[in-house]
């Protein structure tokens, strides 16, 4: 996608990079016109000069110096800054650089694979969606870099204010996220889309964070060998192949007035691409540290749910990784949960999906500052990429509004707390209810599934009993020890509360999954 059309010039940008910052003071991407900075907090400022050089950095009234190390690379940390007037960023060594037009407000990092890539021409109503998308206070800026092994220090794209050309190939989900906050808060918001389809969670891991644990021993070692065997210039001259006898084809369509033939081979090494562990933390992550941010919302799991139960360990030592590294503490983070997609299941069964769902659930307990997005109402059967992401951002923006700016509304989803067997029923008691539980369509309770010791799961029938409490029973289980709920890749459900957030898919066994052994 863009980061395929893009990586020979980011490889160019970032073998260059050090005989550039010898010459003269430079600014990394993220110092650019139009940027937002972060408000209330200490913000760093880094950039290269000369090796020793000296380096005064200016803004708002206040001023830092100091000396480029012998990299050449140089920091300072202005004191916290208000929202208020349209500020200047002034950088002087041997030359002298004014960053014009700077606003003080949040920031947030948008990060993920496709689905929080997808760009919003191609999102639900996307005409009307973009003839709106008039906000200068909105501010954006995409992360574009190669996946590599070894980290990056900048990338290539610059701050632009949201119109509907700035914004049409930027994230949707991370757009309406966006817009929400500035439309409730009143002020600027700054959104780093840093997202790449397809992409695995290993790849925004640092590798030596995996190394020593058994848990991805396996997935390494499968790297290595892949690594190791890869031969870049058979590679390479396959694709040059391809490409002539592609190009000739191409060309007596044109003659013969045809529209070009399908399938233009394109350059694909694996080894640069988003699922090589750390290949993303290196190549997205690294170039935007330590950039002052609000927090971040992520978009992500499809690739890992063929190995759920380990993503139950990995999605958290991601998060914390950023957290370390990013040296903000434990800084917001923010998820979706996956959405329904594939068949459309009546039926209790095994599922993949399920298991990655409950493995981000899972998250919320195991660490501070996190929230999640459900959104098992507002996916597509046919489509992994569902258009509608006008609900996945409001959702994010209800949480990041609640959790991260004191706003009181409803924002969290109903989640599983407690289970009680009563006879041949159990009663399942939830929390985090909006006023109380409800059914979206009038109907009775949909969704639910009930097993006895024997653990064949059987449909069961559900009645809401109180404000946070639901019946389950199926005659047929005469001892119910277990009750699943939501639990397909897209399961028929219809429980919300009164706020309209549906309840988190949940199961109240731990009877190993079929991701259990996956690695």
């Amino acid at each position: 996608m863009k980061a395929l059309r893009t990586r020979f010039l980011y490889f160019v940008l970032i073998a260059s990079s050090a005989s550039i910052a010898a010459a003269d003071v430079k600014l990394p991407a993220l110092f650019t016109p139009h940027a937002v900075l972060q408000r209330d907090m200490a913000v760093p400022v880094w950039g290269w000069a000369e090796p020793g050089e000296d380096v005064k950095v200016s803004i708002a009234g206040q001023t830092h110096s100091t000396t480029a190390d012998a990299d050449g690379r140089w920091q300072v940390k202005l004191e916290p800054l208000s929202v208020g007037e349209t500020l200047t960023l002034v950088v002087e060594g041997k030359n002298r650089l004014e960053v014009t037009n700077i606003d003080v407000g949040d920031v947030w990092v948008c990060s993920g694979q496709s689905n929080m890539e997808w760009e919003l021409r191609n999102a639900r109503d996307a005409d009307v969606e973009l003839a709106a998308a008039n906000h200068p206070n909105l501010r954006l800026i995409t992360v574009a870099t190669p996946g590599v092994q070894e980290p990056l220090d900048n990338f290539r794209d610059h701050w632009h204010e949201c119109t509907p050309q700035t914004v049409a190939s930027f994230s949707a989900v991370g757009y309406f996220f966006g817009r929400d906050l500035l439309q409730v808060e009143g002020v600027p918001i700054g959104l780093i889309d840093n997202a790449w389809g397809g992409s695995a969670c290993e790849a925004w891991i640092r590798r030596d964070l995996m190394e020593d644990d058994p848990m991805y021993e396996s997935l390494l070692a499968g790297w290595d060998k892949r690594a190791a065997e890869y031969d870049a210039v058979k590679a390479k001259a396959e694709y040059e192949k391809n490409l002539a006898a592609w190009q000739e084809k191409a060309e007596r369509a044109k003659s013969a007035s045809k529209q070009e033939p399908p399938g233009r081979p394109w350059w694909n090494n694996p080894l640069a691409g988003q699922h090589r562990p750390a290949n993303l933390y290196n190549g997205r992550i690294c170039p935007i540290m330590p950039y002052a941010i609000r927090g971040v919302i992520w978009y992500q799991g499809e690739t890992n749910a063929g190995r759920s139960y380990q993503y139950r360990e990995m999605f958290p030592l991601m998060i914390q990784s950023w957290r370390d590294a990013w040296g903000q503490g434990d800084f917001p983070f923010y998820w979706v949960q996956l959405a329904d997609f594939m068949r459309e299941s009546s039926e209790p069964g095994n599922s993949g999906w399920a298991e990655l769902r409950e493995a981000q659930t899972m998250t919320l307990d195991k660490l501070p500052h996190t929230g999640e997005a459900v959104i098992i109402d507002a996916g597509a059967a046919n489509d992994i990429h569902p258009r509608d992401k006008q609900t996945v951002g409001r959702r994010l923006a209800r949480i990041a509004l609640a959790e991260s700016l004191g706003h009181k509304l409803p924002h969290r989803s109903p989640r599983y707390e407690s289970v009680k067997t009563d006879g041949n029923s159990i009663v399942v008691n939830f929390r985090d209810v909006d006023g109380k539980l409800t059914t979206v369509d009038g109907k009775p309770v949909e969704g639910f599934a009930i097993a006895g010791d024997d653990r064949n799961w059987m449909p069961a029938q559900a009645e809401i009993i109180g404000d946070n409490e639901v019946r389950v029973r199926n005659g047929q289980v005469g001892r119910p020890v277990a009750v699943r709920y939501a639990w397909a890749d897209n399961p028929v459900c219809n429980l919300y509360d009164t706020a309209g957030l549906p309840v988190t898919p949940f199961r109240t066994d731990s009877w190993p999954g079929v991701t259990a052994e996956a690695r």
